[in-house]
């Protein structure tokens, strides 16, 4: 028995994850991958973008549990914490080898 010719086309599109996928998404993951936990206001400072689009992409990524929200006071000052999970940590490596994934099929295809 031969085994059959190998499939012509292209190779199988990476699964990048289209919650992340958007730039200011993917730069607050990002962020928050090198810390333990970061204060709201160091999140929006880094992503250089304002409240009200920190509070809309984290209540994206808290209802895909990528996110926790930890809300408590400093004196009698409120904040707001944010973290990654680690359904949200484990999500990011996956698109992250998904996004090194297409570069390492288009350096092969143009070695080729």
């Amino acid at each position: 028995m031969s085994t059959p010719p190998p499939v012509a086309g292209p190779p199988p599109q990476p699964a990048v994850d289209e919650v992340i996928h958007h730039p200011t998404r993917l730069a607050l993951m990002g962020f928050l991958s090198g810390c333990h936990e970061a204060e709201f206001g160091a999140v929006r400072d880094y992503c250089r973008i304002s409240d009200a689009s920190v509070s809309r992409i984290v209540a994206a990524l808290e209802a895909a549990d990528y996110v926790k929200v930890r809300k408590g006071y400093v004196g009698k000052r409120p904040r707001t914490w944010l973290s990654l999970t680690a359904v949200g940590r484990q999500a990011l490596e996956a698109h992250l080898s998904a996004l090194q994934a297409i570069v390492a099929h288009a350096r092969a295809a143009a070695a080729d």
